[in-house]
């Protein structure tokens, strides 16, 4: 049940500020809109208020706002409604109405992240010689060194940083070291001999070959806090590292850095948002924040029937002078469709394969 009510949460908060963006900029060009949908499929409850009808749909996988006069040869447009109708607007005025779900999606961390920072505090990552995690089978685990141990030196010099330990191991040259600990109150020495093994970068690729004992620094955050400016500055800036993060995560994945299957759909989102939740609000403040920019990168794809793909229509007939004839944007629609289709059965596959693990 919090798996499901996560998904709903983040998923439909998410769909309602790309489908806002699309909204408010129709509005500010004063657009006609007919409907604001949250999800697909049949209404579950809606209400007119004045020209809009604001409906939520059975299929919570998306959304859309259906605005009058979208379709560019559409003829039965009265001479009275053209003020009122999508079709008539400047190329440049519907390149905005278009971008702006993306973009909402994109300004949306940082609007989450200013309140989180502003509140709680801006976090920063204490530099301790505390062990987070030991590899299974590889030197420090078969030593007998645990989870939580505290490294108080190598080769009698003392570690005070991370940066220390990292060096220790590394200058060994796969020489058997002796390594001091703390743990429970008690100081205690264990020797190992490190292996030589691949340094990976957070998109997997190796980036060097170093000796290493298969530890990881234990993870602690203090939370400094900060003024309205400093705030605001550390949003852009974790905001414009999740957008970098990802775009380059969708080249990788292209590159085949990534493998596919790494790929997830909604039942991996779910399951996500309900880990998250479990362990705070603020570790699922920073997962929305990350599925909104991959959600605005996704979007802006030059894919027909993908809001990039509509952006792409209009930069042709801006360059053409004239719109795209209706047969070739149905035939790249309906190419965008199966593309989409295809790629939604197979996150689907890898999320039951995961299950299944």
């Amino acid at each position: 049940m919090n798996t499901l009510f996560s998904f709903i949460l983040v998923l439909g908060l998410l769909i309602f500020v790309h489908e806002l963006g699309h909204f408010l900029f129709a509005k500010l060009f004063r657009v006609r809109v007919l409907k604001f949908s949250l999800g697909f499929g049949p209404k579950l409850i809606g209400k007119v208020i004045g020209e809009t009808e604001y409906v939520i749909s059975a299929l919570p996988l998306g959304g859309y706002v259906k605005m009058y006069g979208e379709n560019p040869d559409e003829q039965n447009v009265p001479q009275q409604d053209r003020e009122a109708a999508f079709a008539h607007k400047t190329i440049f005025q519907r390149f905005l109405i278009i971008f702006a779900g993306p973009l909402f999606n994109l300004l949306f961390p940082v609007i989450l992240f200013f309140l989180l920072f502003l509140t709680v505090g801006v976090p920063e990552q204490v530099d301790t010689t505390r062990i987070g995690m030991v590899n299974e089978d590889s030197p420090a685990w078969e030593a007998g060194i645990e989870q939580g141990d505290e490294i108080l030196g190598i080769n009698g010099i003392p570690t005070e940083r991370w940066e220390d330990v990292l060096n220790g191991v590394k200058d060994s040259k796969g020489e058997e070291i002796t390594i001091e600990l703390w743990r429970e109150g008690q100081r205690f020495e264990v020797q190992l001999q490190p292996a030589l093994d691949d340094a990976k970068n957070v998109f997997g690729e190796v980036v060097e070959e170093r000796f290493m004992i298969g530890i990881v620094k234990d993870n602690v955050i203090e939370y400094t806090s900060v003024g309205l400016f400093q705030a605001f500055s550390d949003a852009l800036a974790q905001t414009w590292l999740f957008i970098y993060l990802t775009g380059m995560g969708f080249i990788k994945i292209v590159q085949q850095v990534i493998p596919a299957s790494e790929l997830g759909g909604p039942i991996l989102i779910a399951q996500l948002a309900g880990e998250q939740m479990r362990e705070g609000w603020i570790n699922l403040t920073y997962f929305i924040g990350i599925l909104s920019v991959n959600l605005g990168i996704l979007n802006l794809l030059p894919i027909p029937i993908l809001d990039g793909g509509h952006l792409v229509f209009l930069t042709v007939e801006a360059i053409r002078r004239k719109p795209m004839d209706e047969k070739s944007q149905i035939i790249a629609q309906q190419i965008g469709l199966a593309f989409l289709g295809t790629l939604m059965i197979f996150v689907f596959y890898n999320d039951i394969v995961r299950l299944f693990q």
